[in-house]
């Protein structure tokens, strides 16, 4: 999947931006407007204007999400769902009282893709998850926010320690403490055990096969 999204990244670039995309940035654990304004920084001869930087922004995030969904189908074929994933996600979306959602770098359209061209979007709420690349807030904020969205839809109140915020890298551990939640870190990324262990997760899967010790994290008393 990485693969293709830097084509399709690489692609909107040069529609919106006006000249190829030579260095690309970080990409994993960062958020579409970070890797943005760092791609226009490292692609300029000369020092950006910021606010020439900020107005392109919008349009870039559109036509990034237009040239991601002409790649719909190499994204099912060169993307690789994690072992274990739809099935855990199945198991959740069954037990009352358990609400799925997401919160991620991405804008929501792009989200909303990936989910689908593997079939998760069934088990998911997006309409109350948090999409960073789409709005305002940091991760650890947007956390919050969307957990506050789950309220006001559902009614009840979801302790800060009921909410688990499953991820693969110490950001998104960071991420969990601001917005006063549990980690699970998975160690499916480029962390590895040790250091999300060291990041201060709560607790570290190597991997979402174990579906019964997903399901014991989630029982877990707030």
């Amino acid at each position: 999947m990485a693969k293709v999204t830097r084509a399709a990244y690489a692609e909107a670039f040069g529609k919106i931006i006006g000249r190829p995309l030579v260095q690309l940035p970080q990409m994993v654990g960062r958020t579409e407007p970070e890797i943005f304004f760092e791609a226009v920084a490292l692609n300029s001869a000369t020092v950006p204007d910021a606010a020439e930087t900020e107005r392109l922004l919008a349009p870039f995030g559109a036509q990034f999400a237009t040239s991601l969904a002409a790649r719909r189908d190499l994204l099912a074929t060169q993307g690789q769902l994690l072992p274990g994933a739809a099935e855990a996600m199945a198991v959740l979306a069954a037990r009352e009282g358990v609400v799925q959602s997401v919160l991620t770098g991405s804008s929501r359209p792009n989200a909303a893709l990936k989910l689908r061209v593997f079939g998760l979007d069934r088990y998911v709420d997006l309409a109350i998850g948090g999409f960073a690349g789409s709005e305002v807030y940091p991760k650890g904020a947007l956390l919050q926010v969307a957990r506050q969205r789950a309220e006001d839809k559902h009614g009840v109140s979801f302790a800060d320690k009921a909410t688990l915020y499953i991820a693969d890298s110490p950001r998104d551990v960071e991420a969990a403490k601001i917005g006063g939640a549990k980690s699970v870190a998975v160690a499916s990324g480029r962390a590895t055990s040790a250091e999300l262990r060291e990041a201060g997760a709560d607790a570290v899967l190597p991997d979402l096969t174990n579906t019964e010790a997903i399901i014991a994290l989630v029982s877990q008393p707030a």
